[in-house]
């Protein structure tokens, strides 16, 4: 099979673009594929420049001088609106391949911050998205994005998966919950006011001497300035508990992970499904995260961790009050989401399902 894909390739590294990667890796092994890279600089922001039309033009003469190519063509679909024009365009560009075609949507907000805001560019997606071989879903929570644009059958679910060396041996995840003190509280994503790391942290202060003293939180990410990241570290300064890793290099990050009891996104974003939460079960975690639909295609409070209120640090409070004096709790939880995540998060799992499904367009 010939596979074209047009996908995002690290750098820089994001749950999208790792995933991509690996994908292209698994299909060239067994397949002809070729790459469209859509790491073209970030268009989420929606603003358009000269340097980013170039970029797209690239992408697009690009796809035209392959589509003929290839038996079968896989696009990671964009939110933006900016994104989405650039996903049109393709989509005219193989107007003779559309039924060869399919698209894949890693995140969770295009339907309600593109599609229900513009019912005319709902519109000429649906147009498009009806007449193309199949869209792949990571779970349930986005089916309603799509089910009136194309029929049931050919929407395909397959959920994220953890890289295999964020993988933690049983043994290991026995081993650190006989030791938790401190407790360790990891929160690793974008240090953004929406992602909640401030909740967790106004969270922690909250807490009494004695729970306070029990728990170490560690935090790790990029922030979005110099200004906000300069402002977060004079506010640490000084305290005892409470440590920023800064950016972390990927082995480093298999650390942080590695040695945590609790992994904690107080996310106050519509997620799609979070791979962090998927790693956190493979490094033997807790999970301690809000509600968000596409989360929790793969988190049930009770069972996964524990479920906080969005934007309420004085629920993450509770939570981790709770959880310091209860441990053989946590430890029966994260030794069933480690259980989990080997047998239904494996990137070779995802691989194989993609792959299958792709083939089912030639077959």
């Amino acid at each position: 099979m010939k596979v074209l894909a047009i996908v995002p390739l690290p750098p820089p590294i994001t749950g999208h673009s790792w995933l991509s990667g690996i994908l292209v890796d698994a299909l060239r092994e067994f397949h002809e594929t070729t790459v469209v890279n859509l790491s073209i600089g970030s268009l989420n922001d929606g603003r358009v420049t000269t340097r980013r039309i170039r970029e797209v033009g690239r992408v697009l003469v690009a796809v035209w001088r392959k589509r003929r190519w290839a038996d079968v063509i896989y696009l990671t679909i964009s939110e933006s609106r900016a994104g989405n024009l650039k996903d049109v365009l393709i989509y005219v560009i193989c107007a003779g391949r559309l039924r060869r075609l399919f698209v894949h949507l890693h995140g969770g907000t295009i339907g309600r911050e593109l599609f229900d805001r513009h019912p005319f560019w709902r519109k000429i997606n649906a147009w498009f998205i009806r007449r193309i071989g199949g869209v792949i879903i990571s779970g349930p929570a986005h089916l309603e994005i799509f089910d009136r644009m194309i029929d049931r059958g050919r929407i395909h679910m397959v959920p994220n998966s953890a890289e295999d060396e964020m993988f933690v041996p049983d043994a290991r995840v026995v081993e650190k919950f006989s030791a938790t003190r401190p407790l360790r509280v990891l929160y690793l994503s974008a240090m953004t006011p929406e992602k909640g790391y401030l909740d967790l942290v106004d969270a922690w202060q909250m807490l009494d001497d004695d729970v306070r003293g029990r728990i170490q939180l560690d935090l790790a990410g990029r922030f979005e300035s110099e200004a906000e990241r300069t402002a977060f570290q004079g506010r640490l300064a000084g305290v005892a508990g409470i440590r920023y890793h800064g950016l972390v290099s990927p082995e480093e990050k298999r650390r942080l992970f590695a040695e945590a009891h609790v992994f904690c996104l107080p996310t106050r974003m519509f997620e799609g499904q979070p791979i962090s939460v998927l790693e956190a079960y493979a490094a033997g975690c807790v999970v301690v995260t809000t509600g968000q639909r596409g989360t929790r295609d793969v988190f049930a409070d009770g069972v996964n961790g524990f479920e906080v209120t969005s934007g309420s640090a004085a629920s993450i409070a509770t939570v981790l009050a709770r959880a310091v004096a209860d441990v053989d709790r946590l430890r029966q939880i994260a030794i069933a989401n480690r259980r989990t995540a080997g047998e239904r998060y494996r990137t070779s799992t995802f691989t194989a399902e993609i792959s299958r499904i792709l083939q089912s367009a030639v077959s």
